[in-house]
């Protein structure tokens, strides 16, 4: 199993310091709303590439009134299947205001924290997700597929940058063709590869979801909605070369609108509850709920199984609210049968029963944390 058998934290959030040693069974965080439950899965988020699961500035986590304004988490990683532990570390650099990653003792890249620990997390923050704005479940889906497709993220960084410098030269009238052209051949090119990563998440998720039947948690459909009012996008042959059209043929438009109508940033995450042949959207919260769970148990499962990546941790903060005492112990069942440690928090201690022991439990207060034996 993949597992953190250490964590520390130094000056994050409402922490001065913090150290839990573990094992590898699923960890229970237990205490009152406001104790530091959630920084603690925050810290973790940290241990791969991005801004966290709350996305914030680099500098938000640091601990108020910490003299050196900076922040250090450090983790000691085990890898399913073996005895290979690698030290990982991360953090606000409280010289250069940039953050710092080290991978046993050496610097490293934020991207090689990804080689080594993949995370999956679901936040009281999404719970109302499907209702949303579009942006949101794009971005959400796009962190589901970066899991399973790393390169994702570096694809959708230089759309965004060819995307701007488009837009500018729209704005300027469209003064040198050539440079225009050159931009919307990069949109494309980045475009096409993100839109291969979206469909292959999906038809990864879709397989775990369609293998559970008798889940506890709902099932689910899921689907990309078109992604251009006149021209949608079908197959894989010349994706490339069918974008730069779009794109080409949008420069009046996307020129008067002051921003790009049409592209693999338009598109619309659709989850539909299959045996209600309904839009998640219309369920109630609870359903929303149950929903997104089985979504996200799925996707831990998806990235588990795909070759050559390491089976995720799960971290799952106050999942259990709205579930009734079945669903409660079918999501333990579940989360103790992943390869990948789950990181579970709540405000009641009960909640959490039917993990017996199979699970370390802590019960956290204002700056620190007491095992359960």
């Amino acid at each position: 199993m993949s597992a953190l058998t250490a964590l520390h934290l130094r000056d994050f959030r409402s922490y001065t310091a913090l150290e839990l040693m573990l094992d590898t069974r699923p960890v229970v965080l237990f205490g009152a709303n406001g104790a530091g439950k959630t920084n603690i899965l925050e810290a973790i988020s940290f241990l791969a590439p991005g801004r966290g699961m709350r996305r914030v500035p680099l500098d938000a986590p640091v601990r108020q009134d910490c003299d050196s304004k900076a922040w250090g988490v450090h983790a000691v990683l085990q890898l399913d299947g073996t005895d290979e532990t690698f030290d990982l570390g991360t953090g606000l650099d409280a010289h250069t205001r940039t953050r710092r990653v080290r991978i046993d003792g050496q610097n490293a890249k934020a991207g090689a924290l990804a080689d080594l620990l993949r995370l999956v997390w679901l936040t009281p923050a999404q719970d109302r997700l499907f209702a949303g704005p579009r942006g949101a479940r794009l971005r959400f889906f796009d962190r589901l597929t970066l899991s399973l497709h790393p390169e994702h993220g570096r694809n959708a960084t230089h759309y965004e940058r060819a995307m701007r410098d488009r837009q500018r030269l729209l704005d300027e009238g469209g003064a040198d063709p050539g440079w225009l052209e050159a931009c919307e051949r990069q949109m494309a090119t980045a475009g096409a590869a993100i839109m291969r990563a979206r469909a292959d998440t999906i038809a990864h998720l879709q397989v775990e979801i369609n293998a559970r039947n008798d889940s506890a948690f709902p099932q689910a459909d899921l689907q990309l909605e078109a992604l251009y009012d006149d021209a949608p996008l079908c197959g894989d042959d010349n994706l490339a070369e069918a974008l730069a059209q779009v794109f080409l043929s949008a420069r009046n438009r996307d020129g008067a609108a002051g921003r790009a109508l049409c592209g693999p940033h338009k598109a619309n995450l659709q989850v539909i509850w299959r045996a209600k042949a309904m839009p998640a959207a219309l369920s109630s919260t609870g359903e929303q709920k149950a929903l997104l769970i089985g979504l996200t148990l799925a996707h831990a499962r998806a990235v588990a199984t795909t070759k050559d990546t390491p089976a995720p941790l799960v971290l799952l903060d106050e999942a259990c609210a709205h579930l009734d005492a079945g669903r409660r112990a079918a999501l333990i069942d579940e989360v103790c049968a992943m390869k990948g440690q789950g990181w579970l928090t709540g405000t009641d201690q009960h909640l959490f029963d039917a993990f017996g022991d199979r699970a370390q439990l802590f019960e956290i207060s204002p700056g620190q944390a007491c095992k359960i034996e």
